[in-house]
Formats: C-alpha cells, structure tokens, sequence
C-alpha cells in the first residue's frame, strides 16, 4: 500500500515559538523516522505528510493514499484529535486509528466517565469544573484529584493534584482553568496500584495485549503519574510487567479496559489507564486511542516489547486492522 504519515512534529512547532508545554503531546523527529522505516520494512511506500494544514494543501493539489498512518494531535480546540481524521473522512481516505467523534469524545475525560459510567463500566466519581463556583457542588469527600479536562502527557498534573482538603480545592481549579483555559475535572484521589492496558484491535477483535503496572520510583514527583515522572520516565518511573494470569486484579483490569475499549468505539490500538481505590477495586480512569508510538519512550510500544511482542509486529497488527476499512 501507498502509506502516508500524519503527525505533529515537535521539533517544527518549537521552531514556530510554541512552548514545551504547547508541544508536550507532540511526537518526537525519532518517533516519525521508526515508523516509516518500520512501515517501508513490511513492504509499503511511504510518504511523510505532516501535520494539518500540510494535509490540507496535498489534498487540495490531488494527492491521495491508500491509507494513512495517523498520528496528529492537533494544536486548537477540544476536537483537534478529531480535526486530521474528519479531513480525511470527507475525502474517503482510510487512515489508522479512531474517527472523529471518538476522538473528539475521548480527549475530554469528563463526557468519556459519563458515557462510560451509563455503560455499566466501573469508574470513579467525578464532576467537571467550567468554574470556580462549580466546586460547590462536588458530592465526594477529599482528598481529591484535579487535572485539566482535556489534556494528555500528565500536562497539568503536578503534586498540587492532589487536594486533600475542600478548602483547598477552589484555588487549585482556579489556577489551572486559568493557565489551560478549559473545564478541570475533579475526582477522588484513587490511592491503590496503577496499570496501563496495551489494547490492539477493534471491536470484537481487540485485546488486551499486556499490562504494565506503573511504580514510581523515589526520585519522582511522589503519588502521581505526572508530566514530569512521564518526560523522565526512564529514570523515575518502573513499568512493572503484570500478568492477568498471575494476578487477578491485573485480569479484572483489562476486562474494564477491554469494556471500555469497545464500549467508546475505539480502533485498531491505544491504551486505557485503570487505577485502583483503597480498597484495591480496579477503576476506568482514562483511554488513549491515539497512544504515543515511540518504540522505547511509549506506553503501547512499552507493553509490547515486555511481553515479546516486537515494534514490527505492533506497527503491523494496527495497519492491518486499519486496512480493512480500505476499499478494493
């Protein structure tokens, strides 16, 4: 197949004057260069697209692919996952992960709880903060979690996460919905393990492919996976392989991921965060279904190694899942 490669570089938009914080989901140049080798390795063409505006003038001078291998996130507005993925979608180009409205549900973590709490899937308690006043009506008992409603890459989520008490909590939904301009999500702090669940496939035919449970080690930023435990992960964070088989909690986890994966609609490969409570009673925190893809720095590329299964092989399952929205 013809692949062309979407994505937002970085490198380019800190080359614009963005920040790091701007660029934080961004991918990085080495990111880009293993895909298409991987893809040019199992025997399609390749072409690097770039990011939106990119796409829209190669559409708009004829060009056309096979499939695309989307990875943009977009820079503006709560659907800008959703923004390459509808391009596409209006000029019938097939392209790998989820569509548009599963994109632009799953970037705000509020509507995806609601949806998935009606589902029956087992999720904390919550309530989204479009201001300060909102906090009144918060109905759970601290200490509470707070993170910005539709960010990823741990942006937002520093210690100060964590509220442990209500007196609190107005400031700190304050000072992020001044600094990221969105609703702040609001839930208890869930003090119990922490796994991330590698998902490839779509519908009946995604699974689990792995776990990992997600330890801190003692130089991180203590009690949360925050941006900078993430950034740094290779000296502050463990990704402790755990075995469904071995483990009935790690079991019961991915049954809630897998839930939730097929609940929401999601396609051919991501991620899904679950987090226990006290009582060690696993939890549907977040999903991923356009997850990082680096081969060592990600979390899906992460799981598969440690369970054997090779970034060939991974880049492979998600094409082939994709492909068959390909028309003959």
């Amino acid at each position: 197949m013809k692949i062309g490669i979407a994505y937002d570089l970085r490198s380019e938009y800190l080359a614009m004057g963005f920040s790091e914080d701007e660029t934080a989901e961004f991918d990085r140049d080495d990111t880009i260069v293993a895909i298409e080798n991987t893809l040019q390795a199992l025997g399609h063409q390749t072409e690097r697209i770039g990011h939106l505006k990119q796409l829209a003038a190669a559409l708009t001078a004829g060009k056309r692919w096979d499939l695309v291998f989307n990875i943009a996130e977009g820079m503006y507005g709560i659907g800008r996952e959703a923004q390459v993925p509808a391009l596409l979608d209006g000029f019938r180009i097939p392209y790998t992960f989820s569509d548009p409205l599963v994109m632009s549900l799953t970037l705000h973590k509020g509507m995806t709880k609601a949806v998935l709490r009606d589902a029956g899937v087992p999720t904390s308690d919550f309530l989204v903060a479009a201001t300060v006043a909102d906090c009144a009506g918060v109905g759970f008992a601290p200490p509470y979690f707070v993170k910005p409603v539709a960010e990823g890459t741990g942006k937002g989520i520093t210690p100060a996460s964590i509220v442990r008490e209500k007196a609190a909590l107005a400031g700190r939904v304050e000072e992020l919905l001044r600094i990221y301009q969105q609703p702040v999500l609001i839930e208890p702090y869930l003090a119990g393990r922490e796994f991330t669940v590698g998902i490839v496939g779509t519908g009946a035919a995604a699974e689990a492919v792995g776990s990992v449970e997600v330890i801190l080690l003692d130089k991180a930023e203590p009690g949360v996976y925050s941006y900078v435990n993430k950034e740094n992960c290779e000296e502050l964070v463990e990704y402790r392989l755990v075995r469904a088989t071995a483990d009935p909690l790690v079991a019961e986890a991915e049954q809630i991921a897998l839930q939730a994966w097929r609940v929401l609609g999601c396609r051919d490969g991501g991620r899904v965060d679950i987090r226990c409570d006290a009582d060690q009673r696993p939890l549907f925190m977040e999903v991923n279904p356009l997850a990082g893809i680096h081969p060592a720095h990600s979390d899906l590329p992460i799981i598969c190694t440690k369970m054997g299964i090779a970034y060939q092989t991974l880049i492979k399952r998600i094409v082939d899942s994709a492909a068959q929205r390909v028309s003959g």
